[in-house]
Parts: structure tokens; sequence; C-alpha cells
């Protein structure tokens, strides 16, 4: 009896609704369970480039040499590429020898495109998260109604019916809602962390974003001009 109402056992004589219904679930789960661990690495390296940039911005550095450093750089975190825009549309306009105030308006309006940009592009695929955290338990619940009416249709020609014969079949019903949950409880689960961590980086760039402008607000007026280190 154990070995017939084992997990696979209860798979492989399910009917083919239900076989269909595990297999989209499972497939599901295997490529959440994919980006979660690909979220986990890039949300990490986001965090350490953001975090050794700040440092370095910090530091007494002239915005000139970090803008440089910036540009000559393969790899970028998304708080770099923040500053890196604001920068080169505020020194593009001061080449032009625009007043202070247009100058200020174009790199704020560079770094709000590019907050866009790095926001859109650190939630990627996280829709994705969502959308199996709530949609996957309903899935299995099909399978299990299913499974269950498939199961009362057979259990309608016998003429007795004990609980040694309603069992097979509520079983193989039900693991459709297991599986179901199974692939629902970590996609939940990770999409509220991502969503937390994405959070704090977004504060964290809108700050720099405010800070950075008010920095070269403060520099502008000077004598070297946005070069200065003055924070």
């Amino acid at each position: 009896m154990n070995q017939d109402l084992s997990i696979i056992e209860l798979v492989l004589h399910a009917s083919i609704v239900v076989k269909i219904v595990i297999a989209g679930l499972l497939l599901m789960s295997l490529f959440s369970w994919g980006l979660i661990f690909s979220k986990l690495g890039s949300i990490g390296r986001i965090k350490k480039r953001n975090e050794a940039f700040e440092q370095d911005f910090w530091s007494g550095k002239s915005l000139t040499d970090l803008y440089s450093q910036a540009s000559n750089q393969a790899e970028t975190g998304p708080l770099e590429r923040l500053f890196s825009s604001g920068m080169r549309e505020f020194m593009k306009l001061r080449d032009r020898r625009l007043d202070t105030a247009t100058q200020l308006d174009g790199a704020r309006r560079a770094m709000k495109a590019s907050l866009q940009r790095e926001l859109d592009a650190i939630e990627g695929n996280l829709g994705f998260l969502a959308s199996v955290g709530s949609v996957s338990p309903y899935v299995g619940l099909f399978g299990t109604v299913w499974g269950i009416m498939n199961a009362f249709v057979g259990l309608s020609n016998m003429a007795q019916v004990t609980l040694a014969t309603v069992a097979p079949g509520i079983a193989e019903a039900l693991v459709a809602t297991a599986i179901g949950l199974f692939s629902a409880i970590p996609a939940v689960v990770a999409y509220n962390r991502f969503a937390r961590d994405i959070d704090r980086i977004a504060i964290g760039l809108e700050s720099f974003s405010d800070e950075f402008s008010n920095i070269l607000q403060r520099n502008a007026a000077t004598p070297q001009g946005a070069a200065g280190a003055a924070r």
C-alpha cells in the first residue's frame, strides 16, 4: 500500500490532464528557482558595486576623476552609471556655456531617466515570480478538482466503495495541489525578498541623485566648476 501511494506512483497513475498540470507546475517551479538564483547573484553584485562606488565618491576624489574612472571601466554598477549620466550631461551643457540653472536641470533630467532605466533592468523578470506565486495554487487546484471528478466517475461503476478504493484516486488528485503549493511558496517568498531589496536600492539611488544634484549646484559657482571635490 505504501508503495502504491508513493508520490511517483500517484503521478504515474494520474489522468492525462492531471499529469499535464503537474508537468506545467514543475516546469514553472524550475524556471522560478533559476530566476531566484539569478536574482540573488545580480542583486548581490549591485549592492557591492553601489557600496564600493559610494565609498569612492565620498573619499574626496574630484568629480572629473570619478567620471573618467567610470567611463573607462568595462563593468559598472547602477549608482556609478547614474553618476556618469548626470555628470556627462552637466559637462556637455557647461561646454556649451549655458547658464547654471540649465546645466543643473539637464543633469537632474539625465539622472532621472537613468534611474528609471536602472530600476527597470533590476526589476526585470520579477513579475514572473509574482505570477507563479499567485497562479500556481489555482492551477494545482484545477488539477485536483479534475482528478477527484475522474475518481468519482470511476467509483460510480463499482457496486461497493470502501476507503481502500477511494484513497488512491483522491490522493492522485491532491498531488496537483501539493505541487502547486510547492511551486508557489518559494516564488512568493523570493518575490517579497527581492521587492524589499529593490526598494532599498531605489531609495539609495534617489538619495544619491539628490545629493549629487546639490553638490553640482554648490560646485557650479566655484572657479573649478564641477571638477571640485567638495562634498
